[in-house]
């Protein structure tokens, strides 16, 4: 998405040089939220981005890995030879964590990929019985979906909670009563031990339980694609992340870096964040192709936004709440519908919104403009945000 939204954006700001797209995958640049959804269940072949790269005088190199950086030559090492720029834009991407031990075990998936989707469609064609490791936002994802298609589903979670990296506890507390609410089974506290391939396979858990799996898919997170730069002398911070400054340069001359793979300075949260989410792959690539083309100097410090379809419900998040120091609910965490809204001194600073798009849409134009609210009126589910104002 980022890589692809960067050559479009330099097309669209008036860049008329040779631009060159490389990827690692040898399909056809494709979007990745319908993965866990649409591709996965069998209702589409593909999520290929309808773009006409040739039209647009992009060049495609596909199926090619770029094994390493050169700054002071200004080019990279491909399997296919060097590649010499004038601007390089790394948009790399994350690669799933794996589960240790389970690496080349039959039967343990990842979703990441369209690869990752197509090898897992037979799996929820068969109704095979199906382990998640990782009750994050992908193993909610995919759990709806072989729920949808009729799997029987185990949620082993090694945390007390689902979603416990991204959301406190009272919030997510409720999220975890949709797992059993839809005929899947969340067990937390669990760590996995073993996975052992067979017909059924076996998920030996820490404690000695064991589970019966047809199928194993591992959503533990992602790590910045990053390892191709060793050597290279380019910054990174601890998670591996590319530390770009707030108009996404690099510590290198001429490099940019965008996406999964980039973290940034924000100085409307005052920290850095690293935003693994298909919005940010959308517009940080505007803010790439602006200082390209100097065709803008303001810097990239946007609201984080991001949203999830899990058990019938749409989940909407807006901007970054660690350091937020009141919580309001907007609505009964028992209903279909409600929100919670983080304020710092009186200014909303995030929003998650369940099943309430007009909140997150009012919700996030007033984190993006700083402005104070009431809070009485803020928490009250039947006040419009735009309302709450002071």
């Amino acid at each position: 998405m980022a890589g692809v939204q960067t050559a479009v954006a330099l097309r669209e700001q008036g860049f008329d040089g040779p631009v060159t797209l490389i990827g690692a995958e040898p399909h056809q640049p494709y979007d990745r939220p319908p993965l866990s959804k649409a591709i996965l269940l069998g209702k589409a072949e593909d999520s290929a981005f309808e773009i006409d790269f040739e039209d647009l005088g992009i060049e495609l190199r596909l199926g090619l890995d770029v094994t390493g950086l050169r700054a002071a030559d200004h080019e990279i090492d491909t399997e296919a030879g060097p590649v010499a720029y004038d601007v390089l834009v790394v948009a790399t991407g994350a690669h799933p964590v794996t589960l240790p031990g389970t690496e080349g075990v039959p039967g343990v998936h990842l979703l990441r990929t369209l690869d990752d989707a197509v090898r897992l469609g037979p799996v929820l064609e068969r109704r095979h019985s199906v382990v998640v490791v990782g009750a994050g936002w992908i193993g909610a994802e995919f759990a709806t979906a072989a729920r949808e298609a009729g799997c029987a589903v185990t949620v082993v979670e090694a945390a007390d909670r689902p979603l416990a990296a991204a959301l406190p506890a009272e919030v997510t507390a409720p999220m975890a009563e949709w797992y059993g609410a839809n005929g899947a089974e969340l067990l937390t506290h669990a760590r996995v031990h073993t996975v052992e391939a067979g017909a059924p396979g076996r998920v030996v858990l820490a404690d000695g339980r064991e589970l019966a799996a047809d199928a194993v898919v591992v959503g533990i997170g992602a790590r910045p694609a990053t390892r191709w730069l060793d050597g290279s002398g380019i910054a990174l911070d601890p998670s591996g992340a590319v530390t770009a400054d707030d108009r996404l340069r690099t510590s290198l001359p001429d490099v940019y870096a965008v996406g999964d793979c980039a973290s940034f300075p924000s100085a409307r949260y005052g920290e850095r964040l690293l935003v693994h989410h298909w919005d940010n792959a959308l517009q940080g690539p505007r803010a790439v192709a602006a200082a390209i083309t100097g065709a803008a100097d303001a810097p990239y410090d946007p609201v984080p936004y991001f949203w999830s379809e899990q058990f019938g419900r749409f989940v909407q998040y807006a901007g970054h709440h660690a350091a937020a120091d009141a919580l309001l609910w907007r609505g009964d965490p028992a209903d279909e519908a409600w929100s919670v809204l983080w304020l710092r001194a009186g200014v909303p600073v995030a929003l998650l919104a369940v099943g309430r798009p007009r909140d997150l849409a009012q919700g996030r134009k007033l984190i993006e403009a700083a402005v104070p609210v009431d809070p009485e009126r803020a928490a009250d589910p039947s006040v419009p945000l735009k309302a709450a104002v002071r």
